[in-house]
Order: C-alpha cells, then structure tokens, then sequence
C-alpha cells in the first residue's frame, strides 16, 4: 500500500542540523568514537534555582491547562526582563509564550505569509527560517554576505532588496550559524530603511542574547518609531541551557500576538506549565549561571581559533556571538583524498563525519554554500580532539 501525502511536504526540507545528529548518532552506536560539533546546545544543566522552581510547581500541582499565551506572571516577568536588559517596555498583552522560539517562529511566519509574499533572510540563516517560509507559501529572497562583510548587510543592500512584494524581514543578532553581532549604529541604519516601509514586519531572533562577546546586546526594538512594526523572539534553550524544557516567547504589537494565540491555540495551546513556572525563576532571577556559562564559551572559542589558524586554507571571521564557528572551506572544493572528490560543503561535512569522525553542518543548510558550521558548546578536550582530526583530514585531500 502505498500512502498519498500532502504535497505540503514537497516544499521543505528536513532541518540539516538534526539530519547531521541523526547521522552522527548511528556511528556512534557502530562503536565509533564521533564527537558532535555539529548541534546548537549548550553543554550544560539548567541552573539550580530554575530547577528548584520547577520541582516546586510540581509539589504545588500546576498540572493543568494553561491559557494559550501563558500564566500572566510569566509574561510579567518576561516584561521585567525586557525592561532589565533591553530598555524595552512591553505589556502582558505584548508577550505570548510558546513550545520553543521555534514554534514561535512558526506562529509568526504563519500568521504574517501568504503566498507569494517576500521574506527577505540576510545570509547565512539559522536553517528553519527559509523553510517556514516555504512552509507558508511565501517566498525566501536572499541578501548574500561574506566572511569579509562579517557577514552582515548594509541598509543599501536591505534597501535593493525590497519590493512592492516585500512582507517581512527576518534575522538574528547574535547570528546562528556566523556569530555576527549587530551593533546599535548598525541597527540605526537598518532601521532608517524601515521607516520608510511600514507594511514591513521585522523578526529579530534574540535566542543568543547572552552569548555575546561584544558587550551590551542590542535590539532593534529599541528605536521607538519601528518598534511596532518588530516581533522580538527569544526562549529560555541558549541563555538559560534549558533545550529540553521548550519554551519559547515573542513580543510585539498586540495584533500579531492575538493571531499567533488564534493559531497557537490550534496546533498546541499553551507550552509545559511546569516550564513556565521555571522560566520565571529564569528571567528575573539571578543571572549568574549565564554570565559564567558565557565566559566558558569565550574561552572556547578562543581555543578554537587558535586551532583553526593552525589549517591552511580556511577563512574565518571571529564570531562575535552565539557559538559557532563558521569558516569558508572553499579552498578544499575539488581536492581529493584519492578516493573522494569534495566540490561542495555538503561533501566536506560528510568527509569529516565519515574520514575524522566529526559532525558539522553544511553551509547550503544556512544560505552559504562556501562555509561549514562548527560548534564549540562541546568540552574543551572534545574541541582539541576534533580539530587535530579536522586538520589532519584536510592534509589528506591535495
């Protein structure tokens, strides 16, 4: 027998950072020794004040359905965050809390895409982006950057990318996979091209807010003038190490967060009640266990540049957030081990699982076909383990 599907299938691809953990997972369970470079996770438990918080909802039986949104005391405290550390001044009405910013990305995309709209996503994206998009029946038009623009655009190139189709822009800052940080002055000029299409609704993921080695993080919420036309997304799964408790949450106009309840409403309702609970603890308790978890990624990455300096061929921008890695490999594209040819990072990721036992990601995944994506939230001796592997690999291929 054989099962029609919904075409709706056709128009997306399965994420490449969960296809590349499937893949490594299954050598691993052949006994071979793979270590992962290739998922966005923090290494680390969830703070102990959270987990208290948890346990606590727990003995005190919040058990049972929650409104679609989320407690209000959970979208207050999502306002006093804001307000801490962004300068942002949001209502409860402002805030709908979801399973995941992924879920809340989905909301969005949905509520806001018909088909044939536009969606412009600068390059290189976190994986999902352009497949919501898909997923909506819009379409993805992309502005292209380097390793040499530090991968970030300027407002002439958002500008030209603009048309009468145009119906959101979305981006993150801290970005997955480059770990490019926009600065204030750098928003300032996005915001200027803005201003002059207000039909425009701009989605700043923010989920690596505290993993930032530039400072004070910045959103382009904080120019008042757009402020309405930007949906700022964020969770608890980078920050806080909570991958697992899904909980994801936007802020914006009240318009958009009522359509996304509407659609929220059927597909999951509310998130965990017991999550929520937690995640209150986590946003306006202390941050401590963030500040610190940060401070170990910006020594690992600092290792791991120096270990990437040591390879020939590789061009590489010092990420300025999130913890990634993002190098153009492109200097390998047509060399051979004497078995295989590399044309693409597709190739140079499956040679590195499959040669060095290391997992990674292609850059097509994320709109940059040249680059490969590496993780350093992974042990300081698993990062040095996995770079000699890289290093020697690439030797291989003349």
């Amino acid at each position: 027998m054989s099962t029609q599907l919904s075409s709706l299938l056709q128009r997306f691809n399965e994420p490449e950072t969960l296809k590349m953990a499937k893949l490594g997972r299954e050598l691993r369970a052949k006994g071979v020794d793979v270590i992962d470079l290739s998922l966005g996770e923090p290494d680390f438990d969830t703070p102990q004040h959270i987990k208290d918080a948890a346990i606590k909802a727990i003995n005190d039986n919040w058990s049972h359905y929650t409104p679609v949104a989320g407690f209000l005391d959970l979208k207050e405290a999502v306002c006093t965050k804001l307000k801490r550390d962004n300068n942002l001044d949001y209502k409860p009405e402002n805030v709908i809390a979801s399973t995941g910013a992924k879920q809340t990305l989905a909301n969005v995309i949905l509520a806001l895409v018909d088909k044939d709209d536009e969606v412009i996503i600068p390059t290189p994206y976190w994986v999902t982006y352009s497949e919501l998009v898909k997923i909506a029946g819009g379409k993805v038009v992309e502005i292209r950057t380097t390793v040499e623009s530090k991968f970030k655009i300027t407002p002439a190139e958002l500008e030209a990318a603009i048309t009468p189709k145009t119906r959101v822009f979305m981006f993150s800052s801290p970005c997955n996979p480059s770990g490019s940080v926009y600065s204030k002055e750098e928003l300032a000029g996005l915001a200027e091209v803005f201003r002059k299409h207000p039909g425009i609704v701009i989605l700043s993921d923010e989920i690596y807010e505290y993993i930032n080695y530039m400072g004070k993080h910045e959103s382009i919420a904080q120019f008042d003038d757009i402020k309405d036309q930007v949906v700022v997304i964020n969770g608890l799964s980078k920050g806080f190490a909570m991958t697992g408790w899904r909980l994801g949450y936007m802020a914006a106009n009240v318009e958009i967060v009522k359509a996304c309840e509407k659609l929220q409403g059927q597909f999951t309702s509310a998130t965990c009640s017991i999550t929520q609970k937690a995640a209150v603890a986590a946003f306006v308790g202390d941050l401590k266990p963030s500040q610190d978890m940060a401070e170990e990624f910006v020594r690992r990455r600092t290792k791991t540049l120096e270990l990437v300096k040591d390879i020939p061929g590789l061009k590489c921008f010092e990420p300025e957030g999130a913890f990634y890695i993002f190098p153009d490999m492109s200097y390998y594209f047509g060399k051979s081990n004497g078995t295989e040819v590399i044309t693409n990072s597709a190739d140079m990721s499956m040679y590195l699982l499959n040669t060095a036992h290391v997992s990674s990601v292609m850059g097509e995944a994320f709109g940059e076909p040249y680059c490969v994506r590496f993780s350093f939230a992974n042990s300081m001796p698993n990062i040095e383990r996995a770079w000699s592997r890289i290093k020697e690999a690439l030797a291989n291929l003349k």
